[in-house]
């Protein structure tokens, strides 16, 4: 299954899942909501960054 993605892609895609369960952690554990919403909105900020690059590189 994963052979279709790059080694990048993958590091980038468990990044984003970590950087989701940090958030999660700061807001439930840490009750730093504005901290935790800031970390929250990087996850599909880095995943729109990597299909923008993806496209581009297909064309």
């Amino acid at each position: 299954m994963f052979h279709k993605f790059k080694v990048s892609e993958i590091i980038i895609l468990v990044l984003v899942i970590i950087l989701i369960f940090v958030s999660e952690y700061i807001f439930v554990f840490q009750k730093d909501q504005m901290r935790a919403i800031f970390i929250g909105l990087w996850p599909p900020t880095i995943l729109g960054f990597l299909i923008y690059v993806n496209t581009k590189l297909k064309n």
